[in-house]
């Protein structure tokens, strides 16, 4: 039996057989036994503009909680959870709450944390404490009304001490990058003092801006060297014409990176630019723009443009938006550079 379900009942009949003064559940909430009526909303077009803003920030706080929820949960009990299952159900429930007068509800990580910490580690114990719920609710809310607030609030402090992992957050504060150290400081600071669903915005949209700029700087776009540029070393270098450049691309190409791609330098002598592209997992639509821009470039200075090794997922983006078609089809995208190389000394 947990020890908090026995600090409940021993608490409240302490309270109510001494008559002591402290503030209980019932003092504070008004306590109902009945069952919350099916009720239909009404809708039309004024209600749903005006509350769909907020229906969508609630639904992505709410599925950004529940799976932070998640995670720690995998944490505690070393298992991994269903994301899909999790939303999925997440949604159902909470549209079925609101038909009985509900308010929307997310994976709860305090509750889950103390769930845990109780011998909890399956499905089968967010079930249990559902129907529980719905017991309590129907046959032991007069009762529930004598649970002591000062009881309540023992049990959070174990929990909230349990859940923190300060062991951990001392760990990653000394281990991490600077940048991870302060999304976490600035994280927990605002979950302290405003609360989580703030935190959650500001901590995830300054992680996704780090994870941008650290894309952004590990996608480099350089030019190969030459053996008449090193003649000491020319074992290291594949033999190009003298009438070709080669450019190689690394990491992925987004907006944070499209200003790496280069321009054509006035007085350019070489005829043929191969791209080689083998080590870039994907290309949007900003990158993909420059790429047009440089093609018009290689146009206009009567230089031919070659592409090796074009992924699937930039490959789909180029023809999808007509690129592919428009530098030359098949005979402009080689498989390796090997063939492009070919393909350029024909050329």
């Amino acid at each position: 039996m947990p020890a908090s379900l026995i600090a409940v009942i021993v608490t409240s009949a302490i309270v109510k057989l001494l008559d002591l003064p402290v503030n209980t559940i019932g003092d504070l909430y008004t306590i109902s036994g009945e069952l919350p009526k099916l009720a239909i909303p009404e809708f039309s077009y004024e209600t749903v503009a005006a509350v769909l803003p907020d229906a969508f920030t609630i639904a992505i706080l709410a599925a950004i909680e529940s799976l932070l929820s998640c995670v720690v949960a995998d944490e505690m009990i070393g298992s991994r959870h269903n994301s899909n299952m999790e939303l999925v159900a997440q949604g159902v429930g909470n549209t079925a709450s609101a038909l009985f007068g509900g308010i929307p509800a997310t994976g709860a990580i305090a509750r889950t944390a103390a769930n845990i910490k109780n011998g909890g580690t399956s499905p089968i114990s967010g079930m249990i404490h559902a129907v529980v719920l719905l017991l309590t609710l129907v046959f032991l809310m007069p009762y529930a009304a004598l649970i002591p607030m000062p009881c309540i609030a023992a049990i959070l402090f174990l929990v909230a001490y349990n859940m923190s992992g300060w062991r951990v957050f001392a760990r990653v504060l000394r281990q991490s990058p600077k940048s991870d150290s302060a999304v976490l400081l600035l994280t927990f600071f605002l979950t302290v003092v405003f609360d989580l669903v703030v935190a959650i915005g500001v901590g995830l949209s300054l992680a996704c801006l780090l994870f941008m700029k650290r894309t952004a700087d590990v996608a480099v776009i350089e030019e190969w060297k030459y053996i008449e540029d090193d003649e000491d070393e020319q074992g290291r270098y594949r033999p190009v014409p003298s009438h070709v450049m080669v450019y190689e691309i690394t990491g992925p190409m987004f907006f944070g990176a499209a200003d790496q791609i280069p321009h054509i330098q006035p007085g350019e002598r070489r005829r043929v630019m191969i791209l080689r592209m083998r080590s870039v997992p994907a290309l949007d639509i900003t990158a993909l723009n420059s790429l047009c821009r440089l093609w018009e470039e290689c146009r206009h200075h009567r230089i031919e443009m070659i592409f090796s090794h074009v992924n699937e997922q930039p490959m789909s983006v180029m023809k999808k938006a007509g690129f592919y078609d428009a530098v030359g089809g098949a005979d402009y995208f080689c498989a390796n550079i090997d063939e492009a190389l070919e393909k350029a000394a024909q050329l």
